[in-house]
């Protein structure tokens, strides 16, 4: 006997029958990765005050960076929902990326700490560049950096999409390759 459509069951929500988060983890950490460094500067606590403290500079290790398009450029994050970065971009439309080398591993250990120090400390050595589109900044020796301008945020599950338009894109002479993330570590290309 044929189902109707009023017949049929929906789907549901949250995971697939049988699949734990473990077994998704799992499986997804068999996908190598890319290592970038989303940053972004948070606005003035007073914008119409000159003598108010300017923001903070705030950064989040990620590896789902994608490219979407070419015309126009688009690139997209996925951010934990309710993350610093995420209340962040939510608020602040402009932010970076720095496509991290395999010598930059501690940089992507540091800002990938949970419970960690303010952001003011972990940026405190690290060689950056200030974004001229955005204010963002952008780590030094990365293999390559862009500056970005939030056109879309998607909510997925437990995480938020931003997708951002490119405003600047640079690929200076850095030394070395790109800095992996597969199986739950940090590996560099052989």
């Amino acid at each position: 006997m044929l189902k109707t459509a009023s017949a049929i069951t929906p789907l549901p929500t949250g995971h697939a029958e049988g699949v734990s988060n473990d077994e998704f983890r799992a499986a997804m950490s068999r996908l190598a990765a890319g290592v970038v460094l989303v940053t972004a500067q948070e606005p003035p606590l007073d914008p119409d005050d000159p003598q108010a403290p300017g923001g903070e500079d705030v950064g989040m290790t990620a590896t789902a960076f994608v490219s979407v398009s070419l015309d126009p450029p688009l690139v997209l994050v996925s951010l934990r929902e309710g993350s610093r970065m995420d209340d962040l971009l939510a608020e602040q439309p402009l932010w970076a990326v720095s496509v991290l080398t395999e010598s930059q591993r501690h940089i992507a250990g540091r800002f990938a700490m949970k419970g960690r120090i303010s952001d003011r400390l972990l940026f405190e050595d690290i060689p950056c560049v200030r974004g001229e589109a955005t204010g963002a900044p952008l780590v030094g020796g990365a293999l390559a950096t862009l500056e970005c301008r939030t056109e879309q945020r998607v909510t997925a599950g437990d995480h938020t999409l931003v997708i951002g338009r490119v405003l600047t894109a640079q690929a200076p002479v850095a030394e070395g390759g790109p800095l992996m993330y597969f199986r739950g570590r940090y590996r560099q290309l052989d």
